[in-house]
């Protein structure tokens, strides 16, 4: 009324009979429970399934008052309801990292460049006629793309060190390779090969395949993508279409962690900018990128 009439305060309590105390009037709840509230949100956020009655239990023990009165209950769920404080209904799932564990898996020790990690897993699958086939992708992290699928009826560690020598000598060697425990990995003739080569293992933790994600997420699109489509009928089929996978993959496939680029047209910006860690490389990085159309 003051702004519609352009009168005085005064004038306006008289009017409408509103003593000019109350008008004047400022709360002191929002700043007195201030402290309570923020506590409760602390507790809260630690003990995700307390409701209010166990947040005022540990209030309690925690000895808050307000005016030198102890927090009642009723106060702690009017406030708990005022600052929209819930037990979520539904939970996701966390994984914990034990201390000492999991130093080497991707979380930890991430790839920064091409060449940086390579990582390899195996994959199982069979021909029409139910022989087994064994599939080995390697992976580069940074640039995803699959520098090799070996697939064969049997894999040993002497031709994981044919695969890797190849490999060195087509493109160099990486400073480490990702990988399990499984046998053919940990085999004193691949340990020999790659110290010689002056390339790191990075072993994961027994039965912890997330820590070697990118060969996992690789094997999955693998998966879905071609073994659970194809009936092979022989072992030549097999390694036919798996290299024409490796190929569609590296060169046709947009991937979604590269902005939509494919692997191998990542793989060719990252050849032509500078190799530092600052700022400006992943602006100059994203610059480079070509324009997709929608």
């Amino acid at each position: 009324m003051q702004k519609t009439f352009g009168v005085s305060e005064r004038r306006v309590c008289r009017v409408l009979g509103q003593p000019r105390s109350s008008q004047r009037y400022v709360g002191e709840k929002a700043g007195k429970d201030a402290a309570v509230i923020e506590r409760m949100a602390t507790l809260s956020v630690e003990n995700p399934r307390y409701g209010y009655r166990r947040v005022w239990a540990l209030l309690r023990r925690e000895g808050w008052e307000v005016n030198k009165r102890e927090v009642n209950k009723k106060r702690v769920q009017r406030l708990w309801r005022e600052a929209d404080l819930k037990v979520p209904e539904k939970q996701h799932k966390k994984r914990r990292i034990a201390p000492g564990m999991s130093e080497n898996g991707c979380a930890r020790k991430r790839a920064e460049r091409p060449d940086h990690v390579w990582s390899y897993d195996f994959a199982m699958d069979h021909t029409e006629d139910g022989r087994r086939l064994k599939v080995m992708p390697i992976v580069d992290e940074y640039t995803r793309e699959c520098l090799a699928l070996e697939i064969e009826r049997s894999i040993t560690a002497s031709d994981v060190v044919g695969t890797l020598e190849r490999l060195f000598t087509e493109r160099g060697e990486p400073e480490y390779l990702r990988s399990d425990n499984g046998p053919e990995f940990i085999a004193k003739a691949l340990k020999r090969h790659l110290a010689a080569s002056g390339v790191g293992t990075l072993y994961i933790e027994p039965g912890s395949p997330w820590e070697n994600a990118y060969s996992e997420t690789f094997v999955g699109r693998l998966r879905d993508e071609l073994l659970d489509r194809e009936v092979f009928a022989n072992l030549k089929e097999a390694q036919v279409l798996g290299g024409d996978y490796r190929e569609h993959y590296n060169h046709h496939r947009p991937h979604g962690a590269l902005g939509y680029l494919t692997p191998a047209e990542f793989a060719e910006i990252e050849k032509l900018l500078p190799q530092n860690s600052g700022a400006g490389y992943e602006t100059e990085k994203l610059q480079c990128m070509p324009r997709l159309s929608s």
